[in-house]
């Protein structure tokens, strides 16, 4: 069976070759998107052994999944697993993500961080963002899951041949959630765990989350 980890990138220097010797115990193929970064993302990443599409302009994190399931495609690969590059994921939980579609033939999984397994997440995003999120969803996508924005997740050919990521920003959770329901794909969520660093946890990256979604949902 072949089997992808696509890592999307942005400045992450600090990160990314400790993510990729990670994931690299789970999964042979790594193809890290480097959107745009203006580090040494790209050099690092080459470096650690990973296969690298670059972007030449920061596109967002929908846009970078989407440039890697479309390597996918074209690869002719099994299964992605779709895994961030700032080392909030931890790579042992590979297994457990993947287990839901080797052995038990599910289209897709989610990871969830309200399962089990308790990661500390900051206040403001379980409390505030999260609720948010799940409402969105669940008003205007008829969809309902314990987490609605998580990036840990596994597809299969057959969901990655239906589900075409067009939102470039953060809305790609949702849009990956809709599609999902849309296709009437039964989906598995699986507890996992997050490690929090400052980096993304502010209010204004909150709002704009919130912002993203309420967007692509009223255009929707």
């Amino acid at each position: 069976m072949k089997i992808l980890c696509i890592i999307p990138a942005y400045n992450e220097e600090k990160n990314i070759a400790k993510t990729i010797s990670s994931v690299k115990k789970y999964i042979n193929d790594i193809l890290v998107v480097n959107d745009g970064s203006k580090d040494n993302t790209q050099k690092l990443a080459q470096e650690t052994g990973a296969r690298v599409i670059s972007h030449i302009i920061n596109r967002g994190q929908g846009a970078s999944l989407e440039t890697g399931n479309e390597y996918a495609r074209r690869h002719n690969y099994d299964v992605v697993v779709h895994f961030d590059a700032d080392g909030q994921f931890l790579a042992e939980e590979i297994p457990d993500i993947l287990k839901p579609i080797i052995e038990n033939a599910y289209p897709i999984s989610f990871g969830s961080r309200f399962l089990n397994k308790k990661s500390q997440i900051p206040w403001f995003k379980k409390h505030v963002i999260m609720r948010i999120a799940k409402a969105i969803n669940y008003i205007f996508l008829g969809v309902k899951t314990s987490d609605p924005q998580s990036g840990f997740r596994a597809m299969s050919k057959e969901a990655l041949e239906k589900i075409r990521i067009e939102n470039d920003g953060m809305a790609h959770c949702s849009e990956i959630l809709a599609k999902t329901n849309k296709y009437k794909f039964v989906f598995k969520e699986v507890p996992i765990t997050v490690l929090y660093n400052e980096f993304g946890q502010s209010l204004g990256s909150g709002f704009r989350t919130v912002k993203d979604l309420l967007i692509n949902k009223i255009n929707k």
